[in-house]
């Protein structure tokens, strides 16, 4: 009975691990990820808890399977959200870190900003939300 419930435990981890997205929250680890494995960087802004096109954002594009899929092996995904109710405080260090990327890369305070970098960290493009297919995101993404 234990062998058959850690058989089971396993399964449902990997398969969590398969679909899960490595969603960084740091500037510098996302760049020297993105120069190690050649990779442009998807930076986005966003406001979890109260923007409606952000959340938009992420049912439709981010947590689908095919954009999952797709960025695992193009992308390093990096986030700065900023969150508005009390209970998803971020820690004070965290919201520095996603105050000094606004600063450099998201001056005018849109939400949801799509920002694609090079591997240093210079801007190619700026999107938001579109309502589009995956396929579509995946490709204006690229074609910056």
């Amino acid at each position: 009975m234990k062998k058959a419930i850690i058989l089971g435990l396993l399964f449902i981890s990997s398969i969590i691990s398969i679909h899960a997205q490595n969603w960084l929250t740091d500037i510098e680890e996302a760049k020297t990820s993105a120069a190690k494995e050649n990779r442009n960087i998807i930076l986005v802004f966003q406001g979890s808890d109260w923007c409606a096109p952000c959340m938009k954002l992420e049912k439709e594009i981010w947590n689908t399977d095919e954009f999952k899929e797709y960025s695992k092996e193009h992308f390093i995904l990096l986030k700065a959200d900023f969150p508005r109710k009390r209970k998803n405080k971020l820690e004070s260090v965290q919201q520095e870190k996603n105050m000094q990327l606004a600063e450099k890369y998201n001056k005018q305070g849109f939400f949801p900003m799509v920002v694609v970098l090079d591997k240093e960290g210079n801007v190619l493009g700026r999107t938001g939300y579109e309502k589009m297919e995956v396929s579509e995101y995946i490709k204006l993404l690229e074609s910056f």
